[in-house]
C-alpha cells in the first residue's frame, strides 16, 4: 500500500518538538479505529516543504488538513469517522 492509499497522513520533520506527541496521537486514534496511516517527512519532497514549512505537525484525513501544531485526538476521531466538526453542526442549527 502507498502513503496515496492511507486515510491518515501526518506530516512531520526531523528536529520538531511537537512531531512525537503527534505520531503517539495518530497512532492511539488509528489503532483504536482500524484505520491505516503513514508518517512523511516533508523535507523528503520539496513541494511538501514549500507548501508546510513551519507548520507541522500536520494531520490529513483523505487529503483534508485536519489538524497541525497540537494534534486533538477528538478531532482527528470525528474527522476519520465522517462526523461534521462541531462548528459547521452549529452554523447548520443556527440555519433553522
Amino acid at each position: 500500500m502507498s502513503a496515496a492509499d492511507e486515510r491518515v497522513r501526518l506530516l512531520t520533520r526531523q528536529q520538531c518538538h511537537l512531531c512525537a506527541g503527534a505520531r503517539q496521537v495518530v497512532q492511539s486514534v488509528c489503532g483504536e479505529l482500524s484505520v491505516s496511516w503513514v508518517e512523511v517527512d516533508i523535507d523528503t519532497d520539496p513541494e511538501l516543504q514549500q507548501q508546510f514549512g513551519e507548520l507541522v505537525p500536520v494531520v490529513q484525513v483523505d487529503g483534508v488538513q485536519v489538524g497541525y501544531w497540537r494534534i486533538d485526538a477528538d478531532r482527528l476521531r470525528a474527522a476519520v469517522a465522517g462526523a461534521p466538526r462541531r462548528r459547521s453542526l452549529r452554523r447548520l442549527l443556527r440555519g433553522r
